[in-house]
């Protein structure tokens, strides 16, 4: 059975898929070319080994990331499936394209000079707002992703802790060449910033709140939610743990300034209520950001 589904091409969601992977491959290129491997940063993945083949071998580094980019994605189709598609190669090719059109023009000198903290944490931004774009268009990054998804499937460890451990041991690579601590340490918070920025692209930035309350008075507070606040809610049928009293329990989601008033009706229609607050990555649904938008594909 197939992973993937087939899109219309030059239909508007094929268009607006390519236009994410085109832009998401520059900005990654230009993270690398401008902030990265100037000064050694081995940021894991494919491009972390090409960084370190290069000051080795004199190596292009867009070129001997396509090298193994190229027969991972033929290895994961074989062992996987059919789970990476025409997007991904695009992205993967116009990364290479672009990183080393990139070097061509501007050269290896880095943007920022004489701080390599300062291009850590840029590096890190352009590479979380490349891969963002390129994993929103519903393609993958391909290299050690793959690698990952191979060795989970024979070993049942997670994707993710795979990842984690595949891009450690390449960042210990580039220790073992460069023989500089700081270039971890470095690498370290490019992973660390670029995982964040790719959160951010992926999830939005969302204040929203989930709340669970539990009160005698849950008439008057859900009509203070539906009517003051103009949100939805679930009451729950609940049983306390220690004394089996029934109770009812309000689910509802509101943003930051509502839960500010929320709490001080609950505290003047009922100060004995216990109140649970969440901080949400993502509501879906009507009054929030539209169910489609994440399963249009």
């Amino acid at each position: 059975m197939a992973f993937l589904r087939k899109e219309k091409v030059f239909s508007k969601k094929w268009l607006i898929d390519y236009t994410l992977i085109i832009v998401g491959s520059f900005i990654l290129a230009s993270g690398f070319v401008l902030f990265i491997t100037p000064y050694k940063i081995v940021p894991g993945g494919v491009y972390g080994i090409s960084i370190v083949l290069h000051y080795i071998l004199g190596t292009p580094v867009g070129l001997m990331a396509l090298a193994f980019d190229i027969p991972l994605t033929l290895i994961g189709l074989k062992i996987l499936g059919p789970r990476f598609g025409m997007k991904t190669v695009v992205g993967f090719v116009l990364t290479a394209f672009f990183n080393d059109g990139l070097t061509y023009l501007y050269g290896y000198s880095p943007l920022v000079h004489g701080d390599a903290l300062l291009s850590a944490i840029f590096g890190g931004l352009f590479l979380g707002v490349g891969l963002g774009l390129i994993f929103k268009s519903k393609a993958t990054s391909g290299g050690s992703d793959i690698i990952a998804m191979i060795i989970s499937k024979y070993t049942r460890m997670p994707v993710g802790q795979l990842m984690i451990m595949v891009d450690s041991t390449i960042v210990l690579l580039g220790l073992i060449v460069f023989k500089d601590w700081k270039i971890p340490l470095y690498s370290l918070i490019v992973i660390f910033i670029t995982g964040k920025v790719v959160d951010t692209i992926l999830e939005g930035l969302n204040y929203d709140k989930v709340l669970f309350i539990i009160s005698d008075k849950y008439e008057e507070i859900s009509d203070k939610i539906i009517h003051d606040l103009n949100r939805g809610g679930t009451l729950f049928n609940g049983k306390g743990m220690y004394n089996k009293s029934e109770k009812q329990v309000i689910f509802t989601v509101v943003n930051r300034r509502e839960v500010t008033i929320l709490h001080e009706y609950i505290r003047r229609v009922d100060p004995h209520a216990f109140v649970t607050v969440l901080s949400s990555n993502e509501i879906l649904g009507e009054g929030f950001k539209p169910l489609e938008s994440k399963l249009t594909v």
